[in-house]
């Protein structure tokens, strides 16, 4: 097991998400950066898609009460086991009674842990992500227990892995969504030219962004959405739908962010800046 001695500020359970089930409106979810759970599990020899923690803004301490491996991502934030720094995407062997601590958060948004075999957890739907309408599974809290796999042997093929710098990457690359040829050709330069501002309305369901582009007046069907689309509303605001964002919604869809900038905007918190650049 796994002991939550402190909590952090929001730590959930993620893996890949739920994709089969956006018609019965029951959002994807799964890890907000996709590339930081792959590259862990990739790491640790794991499927792609097994279970992992995510950290929000500041972690949490933690108590491994059996031998096993593990491998941090994402995020820095000043990650120390037994006291002792440890580094993103390098695999480490921990013992039992070691413990797992974060301090300050010095680079991105989100950082994933990542464990030999994966976190165990109930699935749901297909997937063990939390979703709370609909796994009643709330976040991390002080005093839960952890289920995981001990391992006692473990010889990655690698053991570490160096990964470039996208944490302070502001370019998100998008396509045009649906509805982008309604835009004027002032809105539509204006989305390519300004630099975006994340403000506080930012969460696993959406980011919300400063700046505006113009007002509209367009109506149209609610319509199908995605993890990265990005949504104009009638006073002229960009929304981007993110993990948790809802499977419909009736705001013009301008763009659709790539996977990758999803994975990059995940990591960006309220006041950091990014621009949207053709993919």
């Amino acid at each position: 097991m796994l002991k939550v001695l402190k909590s952090g500020f929001y730590t959930t359970v993620q893996d890949k998400g739920r994709f089969a089930w956006k018609h019965k409106g029951v959002p994807v979810s799964g890890t907000m950066d996709d590339m930081a759970r792959h590259r862990v599990n990739t790491l640790l020899e794991n499927p792609s898609d097994a279970t992992v923690l995510e950290i929000t803004m500041t972690g949490p301490t933690l108590l491994f009460e059996q031998q096993t491996y593990i491998c941090l991502g994402g995020a820095e934030l000043s990650a120390t086991l037994n006291n002792e720094p440890i580094e993103n995407y390098r695999v480490y062997p921990v013992a039992q009674g070691d413990i797992l601590s974060y301090g300050r958060l010095e680079k991105g948004f989100r950082g994933y842990l990542g464990i030999k075999e994966g976190f165990v957890f109930a699935n749901v739907l297909g997937s063990t992500s939390q979703y709370i309408p609909l796994t009643n599974k709330q976040c991390i809290k002080e005093g839960d227990e952890i289920e995981y796999y001990p391992i006692r042997s473990f010889d990655p093929k690698l053991t570490n892995l160096k990964v470039g710098d996208y944490l302070e990457n502001q370019e998100l690359r998008v396509n045009p969504g649906p509805e982008f040829g309604i835009l004027t050709q002032k809105q539509q330069e204006q989305l390519f030219d300004l630099r975006f501002s994340v403000s506080k309305e930012n969460n696993r369901m959406a980011y919300q962004l400063e700046e505006k582009i113009g007002e509209h007046s367009i109506t149209m069907l609610t319509s199908a959405t995605l993890p990265g689309t990005v949504q104009l509303t009638p006073a002229g605001k960009l929304i981007v739908l993110m993990k948790d964002g809802q499977t419909t919604g009736g705001y013009p869809r301008i763009l659709q962010l790539t996977k990758e900038s999803i994975s990059i905007l995940a990591q960006k918190k309220a006041g950091d800046t990014i621009r949207f650049i053709y993919g």
